[in-house]
């Protein structure tokens, strides 16, 4: 049991091993995360997911030298075992145990304190700009799940990288997964993406053609190339990141070790941002997370062997919440429910089943989710927010400017505000 895994107390430990043994580490990560999270509950499906990706990220790069930044921290798990924290794990979500999520004062390997999502470009992109002042030489690496990226901050980043020209290394988790489905217009598009190996097997024959074509036939080289822009539109089109002045590659295995390590390898010597396109399973390896990766996003203890939770769950305030919208909707069409990306987590579940044209997943965006309750009140319906109490400060601007100052109709209900009291509560007692 976990025979490889005691070896490894280090990034150095991790690459001395073969490419068979670091197969072999990623099961026994799985079976420690595992065991892990069934007792003490946790994130687990979307560390499960990037076993194999963060053991090739940590096998090529030199952290803490080389800057890793992971969005929202869901998946650092893995990452928190194979920098020197796995005898530390039976301590997650203990109290003064290890944190859930990145903490620079938890460990140097942590370069930045994250939690929000759509934050890691950005963090990133400045950490990259300042090496460049100082005149260092190390790389930066910045994770971000294809959920994150539906995030206004992101695209921001994004387009700011692109036009930078700085070398920045973003790797894309698509697991087609938040803590829900993903949905949206940047979900389409990544699914489009994934149809990137025709194009990829179409352009190599075209790259060879032109290369057995004689000097000085510019005009049929022209035209071939014509040709490859135009397969190159069939199958993806308005391929966003380069057109943002990004380097694509992908999509690619993230499960597959060697893979990602060439990959990876090879991004470390180029100029330039880089996005490097990663498809992942949620709930990778264990059967009740890959066929339930919203409910096993974050999971109270559970038997492992049925994955049914030990507690159970009694009617709490976010069920409340969804029976009674139900109750209220059925009375008044004008009522409609807006959700960022929690339809489950903030009780909407049954809204959705009973009314599915009156609810809206915007995805994880919730300035444009107040923005666009807004707007929909503005125009004579009554729309329904309930976003975590954590998450609204994101759109702290839009519950000011865009619905208080107009007087609009929109009602804004705060999940988990009561947990968020308490942690204020309790931190004011320093003060």
């Amino acid at each position: 049991m976990n025979k490889i895994l005691n070896r490894v107390n280090s990034t150095e430990d991790l690459k001395k091993l073969t490419q068979k043994e670091k197969v072999e580490l990623a099961e026994d990560i799985r079976e420690l995360i595992i065991d892990i999270v069934s007792k003490n509950g946790g994130h687990l499906a979307s560390n499960l997911g990037v076993v194999e990706l963060t053991i090739a990220i940590h096998s090529v790069f030199n952290a803490p030298t080389d800057k890793i930044i992971w969005d929202v921290g869901h998946q650092s798990y893995v990452h928190k075992i194979l920098t020197g924290r796995k005898d530390k794990m039976h301590t997650l979500r203990k109290f003064g145990g290890m944190a859930g999520f990145p903490k620079c004062a938890e460990s140097p390997f942590d370069n930045f304190d994250t939690g929000h999502s759509s934050t890691s470009i950005s963090a990133g992109l400045g950490m990259a700009i300042a090496r460049d002042l100082k005149g260092e030489k190390h790389n930066v690496i910045a994770i971000i799940g294809d959920g994150a990226l539906t995030g206004g901050m992101a695209l921001e980043a994004l387009n700011h990288a692109g036009a930078s020209k700085t070398n920045l290394i973003v790797i894309l988790n698509d697991n087609e997964m938040s803590i829900a489905k993903n949905v949206g217009g940047i979900s389409l598009f990544l699914s489009k993406a994934r149809t990137r190996k025709v194009y990829t097997k179409s352009s190599g024959y075209i790259k060879k053609a032109i290369q057995k074509l004689p000097k000085g036939s510019n005009r049929i080289i022209n035209l071939v190339r014509r040709v490859k822009y135009s397969i190159k539109q069939l199958f993806i089109p308005n391929m966003l990141f380069e057109d943002l002045g990004f380097k694509y590659f992908g999509p690619i295995d993230g499960h597959d070790i060697d893979k990602l390590e060439g990959i990876l390898k090879l991004s470390k010597g180029m100029d330039g941002p880089i996005l490097i396109h990663v498809v992942t399973k949620k709930g990778k390896g264990y059967k009740p997370a890959e066929e339930n990766p919203d409910r096993f996003h974050s999971a109270s203890d559970f038997n492992i062997e049925t994955g049914e939770s030990n507690k159970k769950k009694a009617k709490d305030y976010s069920k409340a919440f969804g029976e009674k919208l139900v109750e209220l909707a059925w009375k008044d069409k004008k009522i409609v429910a807006v959700t960022a990306s929690m339809k489950d987590g903030t009780g909407l579940t049954a809204f959705g089943e009973r009314f599915p044209e009156r609810l809206f997943d915007v995805g994880i965006a919730e300035q444009h989710a107040l923005g666009f309750s807004a707007g929909l009140a503005k125009a004579g319906m009554i729309p329904v927010v309930p976003i975590y109490s954590s998450f609204y400060q994101r759109g702290f601007d839009q519950v000011i400017h865009d619905i208080a100052l107009q007087n609009l109709p929109v009602i804004m209900c705060v999940d988990r505000a009561r947990n968020c009291w308490k942690r204020w509560r309790n931190s004011s007692r320093h003060f």
